[in-house]
Protein backbone atom coordinates (compact mmCIF):
# COMPACT_ATOMS: atom_id res chain seq x y z
CA UNK A 1 0.00 0.00 0.00
CA UNK A 2 1.34 3.27 -1.00
CA UNK A 3 1.71 6.18 2.01
CA UNK A 4 -1.11 8.27 0.46
CA UNK A 5 -3.36 5.54 0.49
CA UNK A 6 -2.42 4.46 4.02
CA UNK A 7 -2.72 7.93 5.20
CA UNK A 8 -6.31 7.95 3.54
CA UNK A 9 -7.15 5.17 5.37
CA UNK A 10 -5.65 6.38 8.65
CA UNK A 11 -8.25 9.47 8.13
CA UNK A 12 -10.90 7.57 7.15
CA UNK A 13 -10.92 4.88 10.49
CA UNK A 14 -10.29 8.14 12.80
CA UNK A 15 -13.11 9.34 11.66
CA UNK A 16 -15.61 6.63 11.70
CA UNK A 17 -13.80 5.83 15.49
CA UNK A 18 -14.50 9.34 16.57
CA UNK A 19 -18.18 8.60 15.00
CA UNK A 20 -18.58 5.61 17.12
CA UNK A 21 -17.48 7.39 20.12
CA UNK A 22 -20.24 10.13 19.22
CA UNK A 23 -22.66 7.51 19.09
CA UNK A 24 -21.87 5.53 22.25
CA UNK A 25 -22.57 8.96 24.32
CA UNK A 26 -25.99 9.31 22.52
CA UNK A 27 -26.45 5.92 23.55
CA UNK A 28 -25.98 6.92 26.90
CA UNK A 29 -27.48 10.07 27.07
CA UNK A 30 -31.04 9.11 25.35
CA UNK A 31 -31.10 5.82 27.11
CA UNK A 32 -31.85 2.33 26.53
CA UNK A 33 -35.33 2.76 27.67
CA UNK A 34 -36.79 2.56 23.62
CA UNK A 35 -33.62 0.59 22.01
CA UNK A 36 -35.03 1.84 18.52
CA UNK A 37 -34.89 4.93 19.28
CA UNK A 38 -31.47 4.78 21.13
CA UNK A 39 -30.15 3.59 17.56
CA UNK A 40 -31.84 6.25 16.10
CA UNK A 41 -30.66 8.66 17.54
CA UNK A 42 -27.28 7.69 17.76
CA UNK A 43 -27.18 7.24 14.13
CA UNK A 44 -28.23 10.19 13.04
CA UNK A 45 -25.43 11.67 15.42
CA UNK A 46 -22.70 9.22 13.90
CA UNK A 47 -23.77 10.09 10.64
CA UNK A 48 -23.31 14.11 11.43
CA UNK A 49 -19.80 13.24 12.51
CA UNK A 50 -18.85 11.71 9.20
CA UNK A 51 -20.52 14.07 6.94
CA UNK A 52 -18.75 16.65 9.06
CA UNK A 53 -15.27 14.95 8.30
CA UNK A 54 -16.77 14.82 4.39
CA UNK A 55 -16.80 18.60 4.51
CA UNK A 56 -13.20 19.28 6.15
CA UNK A 57 -12.12 17.23 3.59
CA UNK A 58 -14.49 18.15 0.59
CA UNK A 59 -14.85 14.28 -0.58
CA UNK A 60 -18.02 13.06 0.47
CA UNK A 61 -17.00 9.31 -0.22
CA UNK A 62 -15.69 9.43 3.45
CA UNK A 63 -19.13 8.26 3.96
CA UNK A 64 -19.17 4.88 1.27
CA UNK A 65 -17.81 2.35 4.38
CA UNK A 66 -21.23 3.26 6.58
CA UNK A 67 -23.38 1.47 4.88
CA UNK A 68 -21.72 -1.61 5.26
CA UNK A 69 -19.83 -0.87 8.66
CA UNK A 70 -22.73 0.41 10.63
CA UNK A 71 -25.51 -2.91 10.73
CA UNK A 72 -23.49 -5.13 12.55
CA UNK A 73 -23.02 -2.81 14.93
CA UNK A 74 -26.54 -1.87 15.18
CA UNK A 75 -27.04 -5.91 15.30
CA UNK A 76 -24.58 -6.26 18.37
CA UNK A 77 -26.45 -3.56 20.13
CA UNK A 78 -29.31 -5.00 19.89
CA UNK A 79 -28.39 -8.53 20.61
CA UNK A 80 -26.63 -7.35 23.82
CA UNK A 81 -29.62 -5.51 24.98
CA UNK A 82 -32.79 -7.00 24.87
CA UNK A 83 -35.33 -5.44 27.20
CA UNK A 84 -37.41 -8.35 28.31
CA UNK A 85 -38.61 -10.58 26.01
CA UNK A 86 -35.79 -13.35 25.51
CA UNK A 87 -35.01 -13.68 21.83
CA UNK A 88 -33.91 -17.27 20.57
CA UNK A 89 -29.69 -17.49 20.94
CA UNK A 90 -29.54 -19.74 17.72
CA UNK A 91 -31.63 -17.43 15.70
CA UNK A 92 -29.24 -14.58 17.38
CA UNK A 93 -26.16 -16.51 16.73
CA UNK A 94 -27.32 -17.21 12.97
CA UNK A 95 -28.52 -13.56 12.27
CA UNK A 96 -25.13 -12.37 13.35
CA UNK A 97 -22.99 -14.11 11.55
CA UNK A 98 -24.54 -13.35 8.49
CA UNK A 99 -24.65 -10.15 9.03
CA UNK A 100 -21.10 -9.99 10.23
CA UNK A 101 -20.62 -12.20 7.31
CA UNK A 102 -21.87 -9.22 4.44
CA UNK A 103 -20.27 -6.32 6.71
CA UNK A 104 -17.14 -7.21 6.64
CA UNK A 105 -17.08 -8.62 2.93
CA UNK A 106 -18.47 -5.45 1.53
CA UNK A 107 -16.66 -3.47 3.37
CA UNK A 108 -13.37 -5.43 2.24
CA UNK A 109 -14.59 -5.21 -1.36
CA UNK A 110 -15.04 -1.34 -0.75
CA UNK A 111 -11.32 -1.13 0.74
CA UNK A 112 -9.29 -2.76 -1.76
CA UNK A 113 -10.82 -1.07 -4.59
CA UNK A 114 -10.92 2.38 -2.85
CA UNK A 115 -7.95 4.71 -4.30
CA UNK A 116 -7.17 7.38 -1.74
CA UNK A 117 -9.04 10.37 -0.24
CA UNK A 118 -7.57 12.29 -4.15
CA UNK A 119 -10.19 9.76 -5.09
CA UNK A 120 -14.16 11.12 -5.04
CA UNK A 121 -17.08 9.02 -6.20
CA UNK A 122 -18.30 10.07 -9.67
CA UNK A 123 -21.54 10.21 -8.12
CA UNK A 124 -21.02 13.00 -5.94
CA UNK A 125 -18.77 14.62 -8.77
CA UNK A 126 -21.65 14.63 -10.88
CA UNK A 127 -23.77 16.21 -7.95
CA UNK A 128 -21.53 19.18 -7.07
CA UNK A 129 -20.41 19.86 -10.71
CA UNK A 130 -24.27 19.05 -12.32
CA UNK A 131 -26.58 20.98 -9.38
CA UNK A 132 -27.83 24.26 -8.55
CA UNK A 133 -28.48 23.42 -4.97
CA UNK A 134 -25.61 24.37 -2.50
CA UNK A 135 -23.37 20.94 -2.23
CA UNK A 136 -23.53 21.13 1.30
CA UNK A 137 -27.21 20.15 1.42
CA UNK A 138 -27.71 17.86 -1.13
CA UNK A 139 -24.29 16.33 0.52
CA UNK A 140 -26.03 16.19 4.30
CA UNK A 141 -29.40 15.17 2.76
CA UNK A 142 -29.07 12.92 0.07
CA UNK A 143 -25.50 11.86 0.36
CA UNK A 144 -25.32 11.01 4.04
CA UNK A 145 -29.01 11.33 5.68
CA UNK A 146 -31.09 9.67 2.86
CA UNK A 147 -29.47 6.43 2.77
CA UNK A 148 -28.35 6.32 6.83
CA UNK A 149 -32.43 6.26 7.23
CA UNK A 150 -32.57 3.60 4.53
CA UNK A 151 -30.43 1.12 6.07
CA UNK A 152 -31.67 2.28 9.52
CA UNK A 153 -35.41 1.07 8.26
CA UNK A 154 -33.58 -2.15 6.70
CA UNK A 155 -32.50 -2.76 9.81
CA UNK A 156 -35.80 -2.97 11.80
CA UNK A 157 -36.14 -6.52 11.14
CA UNK A 158 -33.02 -7.33 12.95
CA UNK A 159 -34.76 -6.00 16.55
CA UNK A 160 -37.76 -8.40 16.81
CA UNK A 161 -34.81 -11.29 15.49
CA UNK A 162 -32.33 -10.80 17.79
CA UNK A 163 -34.26 -8.56 20.70
CA UNK A 164 -37.41 -9.33 21.19
CA UNK A 165 -38.64 -12.08 19.26
CA UNK A 166 -39.17 -15.47 21.17
CA UNK A 167 -40.67 -17.49 18.58
CA UNK A 168 -38.71 -20.89 18.19
CA UNK A 169 -36.64 -21.41 14.87
CA UNK A 170 -39.05 -22.56 12.07
CA UNK A 171 -39.30 -22.91 8.10
CA UNK A 172 -39.34 -19.57 7.92
CA UNK A 173 -35.88 -19.24 9.50
CA UNK A 174 -33.99 -22.13 7.25
CA UNK A 175 -35.89 -20.15 3.93
CA UNK A 176 -34.44 -16.56 5.67
CA UNK A 177 -30.49 -18.21 6.28
CA UNK A 178 -31.00 -19.80 2.70
CA UNK A 179 -32.08 -16.05 1.32
CA UNK A 180 -29.67 -14.46 3.22
CA UNK A 181 -26.64 -16.19 2.62
CA UNK A 182 -27.57 -16.89 -0.98
CA UNK A 183 -27.45 -13.06 -1.00
CA UNK A 184 -23.97 -12.96 0.34
CA UNK A 185 -22.76 -15.47 -1.69
CA UNK A 186 -24.10 -13.88 -5.19
CA UNK A 187 -22.86 -10.80 -4.24
CA UNK A 188 -19.51 -12.51 -3.73
CA UNK A 189 -18.86 -14.22 -6.68
CA UNK A 190 -20.57 -11.28 -8.81
CA UNK A 191 -17.82 -8.48 -7.28
CA UNK A 192 -15.16 -11.37 -7.71
CA UNK A 193 -15.80 -11.53 -11.27
CA UNK A 194 -16.15 -8.17 -11.78
CA UNK A 195 -13.34 -7.55 -10.06
CA UNK A 196 -11.39 -9.72 -12.39
CA UNK A 197 -12.78 -8.57 -14.97
CA UNK A 198 -11.65 -4.65 -14.41
CA UNK A 199 -7.94 -5.49 -14.13
CA UNK A 200 -7.62 -6.63 -17.91
CA UNK A 201 -10.31 -4.78 -19.41
CA UNK A 202 -10.29 -3.07 -22.79
CA UNK A 203 -11.89 0.61 -22.67
CA UNK A 204 -15.63 1.01 -23.48
CA UNK A 205 -15.55 -2.76 -23.05
CA UNK A 206 -18.61 -4.78 -21.01
CA UNK A 207 -18.27 -6.95 -18.44
CA UNK A 208 -20.23 -10.29 -19.97
CA UNK A 209 -18.46 -12.42 -17.65
CA UNK A 210 -20.28 -15.37 -15.62
CA UNK A 211 -23.02 -13.71 -13.64
CA UNK A 212 -22.73 -10.58 -15.65
CA UNK A 213 -23.82 -12.20 -18.69
CA UNK A 214 -27.29 -13.50 -17.44
CA UNK A 215 -27.66 -9.58 -15.31
CA UNK A 216 -26.46 -6.25 -15.70
CA UNK A 217 -26.04 -5.63 -11.75
CA UNK A 218 -26.13 -9.46 -10.06
CA UNK A 219 -24.49 -7.88 -7.22
CA UNK A 220 -27.81 -5.41 -6.70
CA UNK A 221 -29.43 -8.47 -7.03
CA UNK A 222 -27.68 -10.03 -3.88
CA UNK A 223 -27.75 -6.72 -1.92
CA UNK A 224 -31.40 -6.46 -2.34
CA UNK A 225 -32.27 -10.09 -1.49
CA UNK A 226 -30.06 -9.69 1.88
CA UNK A 227 -32.57 -6.98 3.32
CA UNK A 228 -35.39 -9.16 2.48
CA UNK A 229 -33.61 -12.34 4.08
CA UNK A 230 -33.33 -10.17 6.97
CA UNK A 231 -37.15 -9.32 7.19
CA UNK A 232 -37.90 -13.07 6.83
CA UNK A 233 -35.84 -13.63 9.85
CA UNK A 234 -37.90 -10.71 11.82
CA UNK A 235 -40.97 -11.84 10.74
CA UNK A 236 -40.09 -15.26 11.72
CA UNK A 237 -39.18 -14.25 14.91
CA UNK A 238 -42.13 -12.11 15.51
CA UNK A 239 -44.91 -12.22 12.81
CA UNK A 240 -46.62 -8.85 14.38
CA UNK A 241 -43.26 -6.71 13.01
CA UNK A 242 -44.26 -7.59 9.19
CA UNK A 243 -44.91 -3.81 8.80
CA UNK A 244 -40.90 -3.79 9.11
CA UNK A 245 -41.04 -4.70 5.53
CA UNK A 246 -40.70 -0.84 4.77
CA UNK A 247 -36.88 -1.33 4.85
CA UNK A 248 -36.44 -4.18 2.34
CA UNK A 249 -39.36 -2.04 -0.01
CA UNK A 250 -36.88 1.09 0.25
CA UNK A 251 -33.73 -0.56 -0.53
CA UNK A 252 -35.04 -2.02 -3.36
CA UNK A 253 -36.56 1.14 -4.47
CA UNK A 254 -33.59 2.96 -4.30
CA UNK A 255 -31.55 0.01 -6.44
CA UNK A 256 -34.41 0.26 -9.45
CA UNK A 257 -35.51 3.92 -9.41
CA UNK A 258 -32.15 5.79 -8.49
CA UNK A 259 -29.16 3.49 -8.76
CA UNK A 260 -29.44 1.17 -11.99
CA UNK A 261 -30.97 3.90 -14.02
CA UNK A 262 -28.02 6.06 -12.87
CA UNK A 263 -25.41 3.54 -13.72
CA UNK A 264 -26.74 2.62 -16.88
CA UNK A 265 -27.01 5.97 -17.95
CA UNK A 266 -23.48 6.25 -17.26
CA UNK A 267 -22.76 3.40 -19.08
CA UNK A 268 -24.98 3.70 -21.89
CA UNK A 269 -22.50 7.22 -22.26
CA UNK A 270 -19.32 5.59 -21.72
CA UNK A 271 -19.45 2.35 -23.25
CA UNK A 272 -20.62 1.76 -27.27
CA UNK A 273 -22.66 -0.80 -27.64
CA UNK A 274 -24.03 -0.83 -24.19
CA UNK A 275 -27.47 0.54 -24.95
CA UNK A 276 -27.88 -2.83 -26.81
CA UNK A 277 -26.76 -4.36 -23.80
CA UNK A 278 -29.23 -3.18 -22.19
CA UNK A 279 -31.92 -4.63 -24.66
CA UNK A 280 -30.35 -8.48 -24.31
CA UNK A 281 -29.34 -8.57 -20.61
CA UNK A 282 -32.39 -7.58 -18.01
CA UNK A 283 -30.89 -5.44 -14.85
CA UNK A 284 -31.94 -7.78 -11.81
CA UNK A 285 -34.47 -10.37 -13.21
CA UNK A 286 -32.76 -13.35 -15.05
CA UNK A 287 -34.58 -14.53 -17.95
CA UNK A 288 -33.77 -17.32 -20.84
CA UNK A 289 -31.13 -15.28 -23.13
CA UNK A 290 -32.39 -14.87 -26.59
CA UNK A 291 -30.29 -15.92 -29.50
Amino acid sequence: MDRDRARSFAIVVGAYAVALGAAIATGALVGSRSPVLTVLAADLVATLVIFASSMALANSSMYDAYWSAVPPVIGLYWASAPPGSEAVPARQAIVLALVFAWGIRLTWNWARGWPGLHHEDWRYVDLRENTNAPYWLISLTGIHYFPTLQVFLACLPLYPALAIGSRPLGGLDAIAALVTAGAVALETIADEQLRSFNLAKQPGEICTRGLWAWLRHPNYLGEILFWWGLWLFGVAAAPDWYWSVIGPLAITAMFLFASIPMLDRRNVARRPGYAEFMKRVPGLVPRRRLR
